[in-house]
């Protein structure tokens, strides 16, 4: 087996992030394949849904549920073409429900790639997509009309 010399090793090395980031920001031109997810640190800007007010404590008993389990909540903000909280990726368990909130200062299309989830966006007024995370990989959101990228969902 032949080593590269040592002046190719850096971009042998970057090699395989290059290739994911092609693949992530060409993901709208009419593929939606899932690009195997890197090992990236998540993005942290998402909480889990409360328990509902009418729901009782579990018994001392009984183990308390997976948090994975929960609704994974996802709130987006676009005003100005600025996108709140800043992209990055947010990690889900595959099998987890994920609801993505969007409000937007101008009417465009939200769009979850490899989902094939969309919403119609209308100024002001907030919009949500619930669902399943049942497929792994990493997913892209974004906008149609102006083409921000909202976030990178990694579904483990």
């Amino acid at each position: 087996m032949t080593l590269a010399p040592a002046r190719l090793r850096p971009l042998l090395a970057a090699l395989p992030l290059g290739v994911a980031l092609l693949m992530a920001t060409s993901a709208c031109g009419g593929s939606d394949a899932a690009a195997p997810a890197q090992s990236a640190p998540p993005v942290s800007t998402e909480s889990a849904a409360p328990a509902p007010a009418d729901s009782a404590p579990a018994a001392p008993s009984e183990p308390a549920a997976p948090t994975d389990s929960a609704v994974k909540e996802i709130t987006v903000t676009i005003a100005g073409r600025k996108v709140t909280p800043p992209p990055g990726r947010i990690e889900v368990t595959n099998g987890q429900t994920v609801r993505i909130t969007v409000t937007s200062d101008t009417a465009d299309e939200a769009h979850l790639h490899g989902y094939d989830k969309e919403a119609g966006l209308k100024p002001g007024t907030p919009v949500s997509i619930e669902f399943v995370a049942d497929e792994t990989g990493l997913f892209e959101m974004e906008t149609h009309e102006s083409g921000l990228q909202l976030f990178q969902l990694v579904v483990r």
